[in-house]
Order: C-alpha cells, then structure tokens, then sequence
C-alpha cells in the first residue's frame, strides 16, 4: 500500500510538473499575442508590449516638413516618403527606461557616472554641465525616463538585460520606432494638433517650460501640461498600441546611423548601419520641443548626453 502511495505521488507530481510546463510555454505564447505585456524579470526589467506585424508610410509628407521642419538643419529631413514592412514578432518598451531601472543596472555593473551632460538655459540653448543620470539638474522621481545617458549608455544596458535575461534585447530600429510611435495613424501625430489639447496627450515645451526659459519663445504656450520638465512615464494617454510617451517626454535613442534624408534607406525595419555612425539617430519629442518635434515622423541626430534624451528598448520574439 505505500509503494503505491509513492507511486501514486511521484505520477502526480510528474502531472503537475508536465501541466506546469504546458502553462508556461501557454503564458509565453499570450505574452507574444499583439497587444499584450510582459516581463523578463522582477528586478529592472522594462515591461514589454508585442506590437502587430505590418507595414506603413515611413516619413512626412513634403508639405509637413515645410510647415512644421526648419530649412537647411542638420537634424536630417523625413523624407522622402517610403513602404516599411515590419515582417517578424517584435515586442517594445511600454515606457522609456525609468531612472530606477537605469539605477539597478549601474548598482549590478558598477558603470562609472559621467559628468559630461549638457542641459538648457533661459534661452533653451544647450549648455555643458557637470550633470549626470542621477542629477541632471532639475527634479526626478523614480518613475522618471533616465536622461543623460549617451548612445553607448543605452547600448550597456541592453546589453546588460539580454545576459540578465537570456533574451537579446536591442534598441530600436528608426523604422520600428516609427511604425509603433504611429501605431496605425498617418497624421503627423498620434493625438489631437490643436494646440490647445496637446497638454492633454504629451509633455513638451508649454507655458510652464516658457516661464521658466523665457528666451525660447516658439514653444507651444497655449496651454499647461504640468510639468516643465520631464513627467513620470505614463503620465499621459498611451497610443493605439498601449505604448506611453512615444511623443513627448524625452527622445529616444535608435541603432540607426545619422543619414541626411531616406535616400535608399532600409525598407524591412533593419537599422540602417552606414552613414555618419559618430551620430545616431533620435526619435519623439521631448519636455522642451514646440509642436514640430513632436511629430511621429521627426528626426535628428547627436553623438552627445543631454537632458532630453532617454531611452527605450525591444526585442524580437
């Protein structure tokens, strides 16, 4: 009678095993069903939305670059205009990369802070600082997208979560970034453009930022979003791909080299790795932008860390 108690147990413990496998291999199938979320792990890791595979117009068309651009800027152009197709699973970064998260991977790699960030004036010109991740010079939460961190920053730390994890983990591509910033719409914004609602859907240079850096008059001041700097992740309505901040906040850096216009980009979502790679390029608004940076289609490019500039991650599945 015991051995077959012993036996009964042990082939119910293998049942078990076998339907807890079976679940786990169901909940890794749902994370990767478009529109749901997941994480990695428990400790700094990002929370992960799988988007849709598609394709779309990538860039603007000429009459939004000549109302909303500046001529002859160095930024490159988003033109012209080009079919991208997004043909494999991809999962993005819910929020930008929050300065707690950023903090558990200096704790567990012990990266030295930089003290070479540059941050804006009463005029909003980009002025050197001793600023660095942890102190940028203006009030963050926790919850705040991590600033200061230069492209090789951001290219530590995913490196560092894909051996935390197991999984590659990677910034986006520029044609990534687009296609889920944009999530299905083909105007110049996933939200409103009436001025006077774009406090509702993002933060970027409004009437508080103006108060506070009065020389740089050509920010939107027809209305408060709450924050003359950056605002906790999710502080705003997410697009149609449950994705927040896409636009406004900080810009994001990409893997892409900085290349002046589309002129024989990629069209399959690859990042675009020739070109000036010194610089890379940024996409989304940010917490000083008026309405023309805050566009789904604009870009620019830097080589440097400064207090607009964040990040968020993806991964293929």
């Amino acid at each position: 009678m015991r051995d077959w108690s012993v036996l009964h147990l042990l082939l119910l413990a293998a049942a078990c095993g076998a339907a807890s496998l079976m679940m786990t291999a169901q909940a890794a199938h749902a994370a990767q069903t478009p529109g749901s979320s997941f994480r990695d792990c428990s400790n700094g890791c990002p929370e992960m939305v799988a988007v849709p595979q598609g394709k779309f117009t990538m860039g603007a068309p000429a009459r939004e670059e000549e109302r909303e651009n500046w001529p002859n800027d160095r930024r490159g152009h988003s033109v012209p205009q080009h079919l991208v197709t997004i043909r494999y699973k991809l999962a993005i970064a819910k929020f930008d990369v929050t300065r707690d998260e950023y903090a558990q991977f200096v704790a567990e790699t012990h990266r030295p802070d930089p003290d070479s960030c540059t941050t804006l004036d009463a005029s909003g010109t980009f002025i050197p600082t001793n600023g660095n991740w942890h102190s940028p010079g203006f009030p963050q939460t926790g919850r705040d997208p991590v600033v200061c961190v230069s492209w090789d920053d951001a290219e530590a730390y995913v490196s560092w979560l894909s051996a935390k994890t197991g999984h590659v983990y990677r910034l986006p591509t520029e044609a990534e970034w687009e296609y889920a910033a944009r999530a299905g719409t083909t105007t110049a914004r996933y939200f409103s453009d009436n001025p006077a609602q774009v406090c509702r859907h993002t933060n970027i240079g409004d009437l508080g930022y103006f108060e506070l850096h009065p020389g740089d008059s050509g920010v939107n001041r027809a209305c408060r979003d709450g924050y003359p700097f950056t605002s906790p992740v999710g502080s705003f309505p997410p697009n149609q791909f449950g994705l927040y901040d896409m636009l406004g906040d900080v810009m994001d850096w990409t893997e892409d080299c900085s290349n002046a216009n589309y002129a024989g980009a990629p069209t399959d979502g690859t990042a675009w790795l020739t070109g000036d790679c010194g610089r890379r390029v940024l996409r989304g608004g940010s917490w000083d932008m008026d309405l023309s940076g805050a566009r789904s289609a604009n870009r620019r490019t830097t080589s440097n860390r400064n207090t607009t500039l964040g990040f968020r991650v993806t991964r293929t599945l």
